[in-house]
């Protein structure tokens, strides 16, 4: 009888759950029962092998001893990419970087095409670095209460020149080191037209972003929550 894929997804999870995991130091199973489990390889050992008959036994422990070692790989090849990412980023003492900042969430929509990218602030320069993957910044007065400490995903590398000169408008940054939008000015008009109904769509620069991050946005509901941005003539 042919097999599908699904035949061995309770194997493969009895594989995952029986294999040593470096973040708890064990498998699974064990952290939780406190013990190893018997799996089918010692059921010999036990007499079972004259119950279940030495065909299932070899197949199943095959079985197992394949899925152990793809999980392997599986584990070994994350690592590797893991540590190549990790080794590009790395930063030293008395560098200067950027810092990732993200529109806040649940304050406005972009629905209709598209989305302003996260911005980066800075450049801060790192005072230490705390453990593989995470730094110290040097915080300006008004990041005060944003902890110092972020991990490396967050930064992008700033290489010093003499002659370069950063324009921006300064941002209000939240804890969680995410700010709010403002619309600037609407630039484009169209309607979008459906079965039974049409749509008044409106493309919206934001504030701190180029006119190539202005998104169309519902009429109706930047109308509503951006009132003045219609009384601007």
């Amino acid at each position: 009888m042919k097999r599908t894929w699904d035949d061995s997804l309770a194997l493969t999870e009895f594989a995952y759950n029986n294999s040593y995991q470096a973040s708890i130091g064990m498998a699974p199973f064990k952290a939780l029962y406190e013990r190893k489990c018997r799996s089918p390889i010692h059921w010999e050992e036990h007499g079972d092998k004259r119950i279940l008959g030495p065909d299932i036994i070899k197949e199943t422990a095959e079985k197992i001893k394949l899925l152990h070692e793809n999980l392997r790989v599986a584990r070994s090849r994350q690592k590797s990419y893991a540590d190549r990412r990790r080794s590009a980023l790395e930063f030293k003492k008395g560098d200067f970087v950027f810092l990732k900042v993200s529109p806040s969430k649940g304050k406005y929509r972009f629905g209709v095409k598209g989305k302003p990218k996260p911005r980066f602030i800075g450049p801060f320069e790192i005072l230490e670095r705390i453990g593989e993957v995470t730094y110290r910044l040097a915080l300006p007065p008004n990041l005060a209460e944003v902890h110092d400490v972020f991990h490396v995903s967050m930064l992008r590398k700033y290489v010093y020149d003499p002659t370069h000169v950063i324009e921006y408008e300064p941002l209000t940054i939240d804890k969680d080191l995410s700010y709010i939008e403002e619309p600037v000015k609407i630039v484009d008009r169209r309607e979008q037209r459906l079965r039974t109904k049409s749509i008044a769509l409106i493309k919206v620069l934001w504030k701190n972003h180029t006119p190539k991050e202005a998104t169309w946005e519902r009429e109706e509901e930047i109308r509503n929550k951006y009132p003045n941005l219609f009384s601007q003539g």
